[in-house]
């Protein structure tokens, strides 16, 4: 766990700045797949429970998606490969 805090401590400034965009995509994501199950709440309709769950699925894996691809592209930015 260390070593990736390490890691993410010294990101390139590039790569530091698609990470920070990245994540941010993937919050707004995330609220808005919250708005859609409020929706489903509300109304009680199995596509907005459906739709929102996928949505919350693809927001975690987008953000995590973009935090190994940015440590490994800086790991391979250093490496010179």
């Amino acid at each position: 766990m260390q070593k990736i805090i390490l890691a993410i401590k010294n990101l390139d400034k590039d790569t530091y700045k698609i990470m920070k965009y990245g994540l941010l995509f993937s919050t707004f994501l995330a609220l808005a797949s919250v708005g859609v199950l409020l929706a489903y709440i509300f109304l009680g309709s199995a596509f907005f429970y459906h739709l929102g769950l996928a949505l919350l699925k693809s927001s975690f894996t987008f953000a995590v998606e973009f935090i190994i691809c940015g440590i490994v592209v800086d790991f391979i930015k250093k490496q010179g490969i």
